[in-house]
């Protein structure tokens, strides 16, 4: 049974990645989806795999755009029931090598960007009187994050930003909640950058890094994309309706608060 059949959902970061696989979680549980990407030939690429779905470029940095996107959405589907708010970027350093410019740039994108297309599709979910925003967070927003302060400081103020929204939302039937992936050691993200980034940091091989997050984790692996997809879904659908302002742990027990 596909339990989101005729929703309209948006994903921000849709285009490659875990938003990719978000994007298509969703058009198999029957939504029709938005693939928002500041890259708008990824985002077409996905959106052409996909039963019902568009391509838009924004960058979510940009409120402008973010408005813009609304429009294009409401201009094709005439609603919109879900927002999961997935664009995000990490950089990692220690603090006497982060420029100011990198830090801001997380931040920008992270929380900034987080509240730019909350923002921007609240007007619509409250003159419907129904709408869900999903963020994507991270473990990272429960707890510090060593040589990554940028990061966990933008995850950090995204749950505040959940639970505040939440708050504000809540009178409109609109549910606001975010999902707090552990890591995704076999995604391309690590693979193609974590890794090596944080063995810079760490002073320890990839192999190491890998061996180390293994050993965080009680249930012993790493969190996939199916792992943050099932709950999305739930998040998304009736079966949660009475859940809001939640930050829900995916990560294997590696987190617990």
């Amino acid at each position: 049974m596909q339990q989101l059949k005729d929703k309209v959902a948006i994903v921000t970061g849709g285009g490659q990645g875990l938003g990719q696989a978000l994007c298509e979680r969703l058009s198999k549980e029957g939504a029709k989806v938005v693939v928002a990407d500041i890259n708008l030939d990824a985002a077409q690429q996905t959106a052409s795999q996909l039963e019902d779905a568009m391509a838009v470029k924004v960058d979510v940095c940009d409120y402008s755009q973010c408005e813009e996107m609304i429009g294009q959405v409401m201009d094709k589907y005439g609603k919109i029931d879900l927002l999961v708010s997935n664009a995000a970027i990490l950089i990692a350093k220690a603090i006497d090598e982060f420029t100011s410019a990198e830090w801001k740039k997380v931040i920008d994108v992270n929380l900034v960007g987080y509240f730019n297309c909350a923002k921007a599709v609240a007007p619509v979910m409250i003159k419907q009187g129904y709408g869900n925003i999903i963020q994507i967070n991270s473990k990272s927003g429960k707890k510090g994050s060593f040589k990554n302060s940028a990061y966990a400081a933008s995850k950090f103020g995204g749950i505040g930003l959940t639970q505040s929204l939440a708050l504000e939302l809540a009178p409109h039937n609109i549910r606001v909640n975010a999902i707090c992936p552990g890591n995704l050691l076999d995604s391309p993200l690590w693979v193609n950058s974590l890794y090596e980034q944080y063995a810079r940091n760490q002073g320890i091989t990839k192999e190491e890094v890998r061996q180390k997050y293994l050993n965080q984790v009680p249930l012993g692996r790493g969190c996939t994309y199916e792992d943050v997809a099932n709950v999305m879904v739930f998040l998304a659908s009736d079966s949660s309706s009475y859940m809001t302002g939640q930050a829900l742990n995916v990560t294997g027990g590696q987190e617990m608060r």
